[in-house]
C-alpha cells in the first residue's frame, strides 16, 4: 500500500493563535467609544394665545386742487413776455402772459380794409336799387332788371356782413394775445418762456383754482375694490402731532396705471382745514382697516424655512422634545407675524435658538441669570410676551 503524508499543525501553535485573536478582539473592544448623546438645548418658548390684531394701512399722498386749469393761448405766436411765476398767488383776470401781437394787429387790419370795401359795395348798389325802382315805376324797365338789382344789392349787404364778422373775430383774435387768469389760485406750473413759439391751445401756466381740496394717493390693485366712492379717509400731515381730518373718497381711478399697477384715488377734505397745497400727507382708507380681529401671532424670530413653506418647533411638555410644525404665515407687522394656519391655543412654540434644533431634540427651559440673581430664586415660564427675539 502506498504511504499518505498528513500536514498537521504543531500542537504548541493552536493555543497560540486562540489567545492572539482573543487578545486583538480585546483591543477592538477597547478601542471603540460609547456613542455620544446629544445635547440638550436651552431655548426659549411661548405659548400660543389668540389676540386681537388691528391693521390700518397709510398711504402717502399730495394735497391738490379739486380744478387745476391748465391756461395757454387761444392763438398760436411767440410768447412775448410771461408775468406769472411758479407758486404766485394770481387772482380773476391777472395778465399771466402776452404774445407778439404784430402778426395779430396786421389781421385786423386787413379785416377792417376788407369790411371798408364791403361797406362800398353795399352802399352802390342800394343807391343803384334806389334809381332802378323809379325806373320800374314809370316802366322804363323790366321786372326781370329790377330782380336782379335786388338780388345784386342782398349780394353785398352779405359780403359787407361777413367782412363784418371776420373783422369782429380778427379782434378776438388780437385780444387772445394776452393770457389772463379766469378765476384766483395759485400758480403750480410754468410751461413756457419768453422767445419760445407755442400753437395754439398749448398750455403755458398751471393754475390750481381756490376751493375744495383733494388728497391724491395710490393703492395697490388688489386693495382697490375694497376702496369705494364715499366711504372714510383719515388724513394726517407729515409733521408728527398734526389735527387728523375726515374726507371721503370723491373719485376711483377706473384703470390702473401700466407702470405701478396701482389705482389713483381722490379724498375730498375741507379746504379750511386742509395742508397747504402740495404738501405730502398721509391717508387711512377705513375701509381697509381691520380693527380687533383674532389672530395668532408669533416673533418673526420663532419662524424657519422649511422648503417651500415655514414652520415653528413645538415642545412636547411630556418628554421635552420638539418637533417640526409647518405654518402659514398671512403677514408680518414688524417684528411679529400673523399665523394663518397650522398652530392652535395653548401649543408651546420655541422662540429662540430654532437653527441648532432638530426633530426629537431634548430641551430645556431657558433661565435669565440676571432674573435669578434679582429674584433670590428662577423662574422660567413658559410663555414669554410675543415678539421677543433670540439673544
Amino acid at each position: 500500500m502506498p504511504h499518505t503524508t498528513t500536514n498537521r499543525a504543531p500542537r504548541g501553535l493552536v493555543p497560540g493563535f486562540l489567545a492572539l485573536g482573543a487578545f486583538a478582539a480585546l483591543l477592538a473592544g477597547c478601542s471603540r467609544q460609547p456613542a455620544q448623546e446629544e445635547p440638550v438645548r436651552a431655548v426659549k418658548l411661548m405659548t400660543v394665545a389668540v389676540t386681537p390684531f388691528a391693521s390700518e394701512p397709510e398711504f402717502a399722498g399730495e394735497v391738490r386742487a379739486q380744478v387745476e386749469s391748465r391756461l395757454g393761448f387761444r392763438v398760436g405766436g411767440k410768447v412775448l413776455r410771461r408775468q406769472a411765476e411758479l407758486g404766485q398767488r394770481v387772482k380773476a383776470g391777472q395778465v399771466l402772459a402776452e404774445l407778439d401781437p404784430r402778426d395779430l394787429r396786421l389781421s385786423v387790419e386787413a379785416a377792417q380794409a376788407q369790411a371798408s370795401a364791403a361797406r362800398t359795395q353795399r352802399d352802390l348798389a342800394e343807391a343803384d336799387l334806389a334809381r332802378y325802382r323809379e325806373l320800374r315805376a314809370k316802366n322804363f324797365i323790366s321786372a326781370a332788371e329790377m330782380e336782379r338789382r335786388e338780388a345784386s344789392f342782398k349780394s353785398a349787404q352779405a359780403q359787407f356782413d361777413q367782412s363784418r364778422a371776420q373783422l369782429s373775430a380778427q379782434g378776438n383774435q388780437a385780444g387772445y394775445a394776452v393770457l389772463t387768469a379766469d378765476a384766483p389760485g395759485i400758480v403750480t406750473a410754468v410751461d413756457a418762456e419768453p422767445g419760445q413759439v407755442v400753437a395754439a391751445g398749448t398750455p403755458v401756466v398751471r393754475v390750481a383754482l381756490d376751493g375744495p381740496r383733494d388728497v391724491v394717493f395710490a393703492v395697490p390693485e388688489d386693495r382697490a375694490p375694497q376702496v369705494r366712492i364715499g366711504s372714510a379717509v383719515a388724513v394726517r400731515g407729515w409733521s408728527p402731532g398734526t389735527e387728523t381730518l375726515e374726507g371721503r373718497v370723491r373719485e376711483v381711478a377706473a384703470s390702473a396705471d401700466p407702470v405701478t399697477r396701482t389705482y389713483t384715488v381722490k379724498v375730498a377734505v375741507d379746504a379750511a382745514q386742509a395742508p397747504a397745497l402740495g404738501a405730502t400727507v398721509y391717508a387711512k382708507p377705513r375701509a381697509l382697516s381691520l380693527a380687533g380681529t383674532p389672530v395668532i401671532k408669533l416673533p418673526t424670530s420663532a419662524l424657519r424655512q422649511e422648503g417651500p413653506g415655514s414652520a415653528v418647533w413645538v415642545l412636547d411638555p411630556a418628554s421635552m422634545t420638539v418637533k417640526s410644525q409647518p405654518v402659514e404665515v398671512a403677514t408680518a407687522d414688524g417684528n411679529e407675524a400673523v399665523i394663518a394656519k397650522g398652530l392652535a391655543p395653548g401649543m408651546q412654540v420655541v422662540t429662540a435658538g430654532v437653527h441648532v434644533l432638530a426633530p426629537g431634540q431634548k430641551v430645556t427651559v431657558y433661565r435669565d441669570r440676571y432674573a435669578t440673581q434679582e429674584g433670590g430664586a428662577s423662574v422660567a415660564p413658559a410663555a414669554v410676551k410675543a415678539g421677543s427675539g433670540a439673544r
